[in-house]
């Protein structure tokens, strides 16, 4: 008798503990859980983020244009921050991000370090108004349908970003090929 109660008592105590962390861990868990599609968009934002990043310091190094100097240096200053808050974010949710570039984005970037100057900035250029206009109807398709509300909202706030960066892409590459070369018309 004397056992069965200290078994008991013992129990109790542990019920007592363990209730609130397993009562927590009930209310956290769906939080963590993504849809498919939501865990396929962080991981593909963040691989694409990385890449503006990468590109847009290859930018600052490898452009004759000014405007395109400028435009990479945006470019790793506002991938880098919104890959800092998707990062925060699929770390909430237990989402494990890639840390290194795709194939596609990797090819791109040993391509685009290969050149100099004008060749550069019109090939840059061209690359940012296709991945951009591309990364526009992703967002706003994330924006509308994503089920988690965080990340929904992540991807509404990002599209005006994008949509700057694809206007500012455009009137770039506009303005290398209506010169013929990389310096803005006077």
């Amino acid at each position: 008798m004397r056992h069965r109660i200290g078994f008991v008592s013992a129990f109790a105590v542990a019920a007592i503990i363990a209730g609130p962390v397993f009562a927590q861990q009930m209310r956290v868990a769906p939080q963590h859980q993504l849809s498919g599609p939501d865990m396929n968009f962080m991981r593909e934002a963040a691989t694409g983020g990385m890449a503006e990043v990468e590109l847009g310091k290859l930018a600052q190094q490898n452009a004759q244009s000014e405007d395109v100097k400028q435009f990479g240096a945006r470019m790793v200053e506002d991938h880098g921050a919104a890959g800092k808050e998707l990062a925060t974010l699929a770390g909430s949710k237990g989402v494990r991000l890639p840390d290194q570039l795709d194939p596609k984005h990797a090819q791109l970037r040993d391509k685009l370090a290969r050149l100099r100057g004008a060749q550069f900035d019109r090939t840059y250029m061209r690359e940012m108004t296709k991945d951009h206009d591309k990364d526009l109807k992703v967002f706003r398709r994330q924006a509308q349908s994503a089920s988690n509300p965080e990340l929904k909202q992540f991807a509404a706030k990002t599209v005006g970003v994008i949509e700057q960066h694809d206007k500012l892409a455009h009137d770039i590459s506009q303005s290398l090929s209506a010169v013929g070369s990389s310096h803005r018309p006077r």
